[in-house]
């Protein structure tokens, strides 16, 4: 039996400031577009549902952003807690953990700026901060040498 993952899904309140949050700051590119309707009711377990979704995909991750006409979006936009049952964050390696936090800032993320961690262990420096994109979704960001 083969396994890999094929893409994490993302449901957005707005579907073109999260292409812009993923596409312009974390540098996904767009790899295709679907409407999607009634045929995927069942899969979804939503009823009359009608939505479009943008697959997007850098370095060989994968993100689907689904962005719901009918029936709407639920929940807040908040961010999780991370002892909170279920996927709690993405988790991004990056070279330059304060160039992103800025850009991420710009595009209508939030940086959570308490967070932010450094680790001196012998011959690494590690660094990590929380962010989120405009919808409260937690991205870990982590800058490791090598």
């Amino acid at each position: 039996m083969t396994l890999s993952v094929s893409h994490f899904g993302i449901c957005v309140s707005d579907l073109e400031r999260s292409l812009r949050f993923y596409r312009d700051g974390l540098g996904f590119e767009q790899v295709a577009s679907h409407q999607v309707g009634e045929e995927f009711g069942a899969l979804m377990e939503v009823e009359d549902v009608r939505l479009e979704s943008r697959m997007l995909s850098r370095d060989g991750v994968t993100i689907e952003l689904l962005g719901f006409e009918s029936p709407g979006h639920t929940g807040d936009g908040q961010r999780r807690p991370m002892n909170q049952l279920g996927l709690t964050h993405i988790s991004l390696r990056v070279d330059d953990v304060e160039g992103l936090a800025s850009i991420i800032e710009a595009l209508g993320g939030t940086v959570v700026r308490g967070t932010r961690t450094t680790l001196d262990l012998p011959g690494a420096r590690l660094d990590f901060l929380y962010c989120t994109d405009p919808d409260g979704v937690r991205i870990e960001l982590m800058d490791l040498p090598g």
